[in-house]
């Protein structure tokens, strides 16, 4: 009777075993299956080998380096910082700094990246700046500061990478108007103030993009309300050469100063020693008109100072425009012609 149970239970196992074996061997055989179809499926992906030439450096960012201190809103030591592109090189490399606009009241470093990344891919060391505004700051403190960026960075050349000979700067409205300043009076030692002042802040070429020159012709081209508006005690430019009441400023337009408004515009300044310029504006710009380009563009050919200017068709006052291909590689170029000699 045992024997019977036993052969049962061997039998059993058996037909169980074998049934696993056909599972398996079906689950096998679908595997094989699949694998054979795909091989020679229509469009089937292979590897491809690429050969990709090295044209692009490597980027890397040093964030809110302190270029120098200064007396604000009632503070003595309040720290101006600047953010750093550093393309990863043997050699030492050209540099720029770049100024944001702002109105004469905002100057955010953040600002530019896309500009700023095409010239560091370009094999240029990018510094963007923050400046003192108004109302609590009034001309010439933000043009002193932009040029103690110019010092700090020559003077710390060797620990970024720079060739202190090799400096260029650029920035758009406000920011423009500044690198204006700072082309002008290159080769001067008028508004230099502060640290490192051994070294000069000359720079040997300039970019203005829709930047002011004539801050007291700032609403000619507009209607009668704009320029009513541009000639108030609170119009921006007024608090850029007057400075607010509040902070030890006075009252009154921009007309109300005449001589102050002289003292800040680049025109004032231009002389032999002023850097070459390329000036860009928009034909759409409706906050500051492309006379004020012109201006500067007809006085710097009058000195024969090197300087090119460029009318971008439908272009407003920034935007999209000033991130194309086109307007960023003739940047590019101009810089190239004087800092890649």
């Amino acid at each position: 009777m045992f024997k019977g149970k036993e052969k049962s239970k061997k039998q059993l196992l058996t037909l169980a075993l074998m049934g696993l074996m056909c599972i398996g061997g079906n689950a096998m055989a679908t595997q094989v299956n699949v694998d054979s179809a795909t091989k020679d499926m229509p469009g089937k992906v292979e590897s491809t080998r690429l050969s990709v030439p090295v044209k692009t450096p490597v980027i890397n960012q040093i964030s809110d380096v302190v270029y120098e201190q200064v007396p604000m809103r009632g503070y003595p030591n309040v720290a101006m910082k600047m953010d750093i592109l550093q393309p990863k090189s043997a050699a030492k490399l050209p540099a720029i700094v770049y100024v944001t606009g702002g109105g004469f009241i905002n100057a955010n470093k953040d600002n530019g990246i896309q500009l700023r990344m095409h010239l560091a891919e370009a094999g240029y060391v990018v510094a963007s700046i923050q400046y003192r505004v108004a109302p609590t700051a009034r001309f010439p403190e933000p043009l002193e500061d932009v040029k103690a960026s110019i010092r700090y960075l020559k003077a710390h050349a060797d620990q970024f990478g720079i060739d202190p000979e090799r400096i260029g700067i650029i920035g758009g409205s406000a920011g423009g108007y500044l690198t204006a300043m700072a082309a002008t009076t290159s080769g001067t030692k008028t508004f230099d103030k502060g640290d490192n002042l051994q070294v000069g802040s000359d720079v040997k070429a300039a970019v203005d993009l829709y930047g002011l020159s004539d801050l007291t012709r700032i609403g000619d081209d507009y209607n009668d309300s704009v320029k009513k508006a541009h000639r108030s005690a609170g119009a921006t430019e007024a608090l850029w050469v007057n400075g607010s009441a509040v902070f030890g400023g006075h009252d009154g337009g921009i007309l109300a100063n005449p001589e102050g408004a002289q003292k800040a515009n680049p025109i004032t300044y231009i002389s032999q020693t002023s850097a070459p310029l390329l000036l860009m504006h928009g034909t759409n710009d409706t906050v500051v008109s492309p006379s004020q380009t012109d201006l500067l563009f007809q006085a710097l050919q009058k000195h024969h100072v090197p300087s090119k200017r460029y009318l971008v068709e439908g272009a407003a006052h920034g935007g999209i425009y000033w991130n194309q291909k086109e307007v960023l590689d003739i940047i590019t170029t101009f810089f190239d012609s004087y800092l890649k000699k």
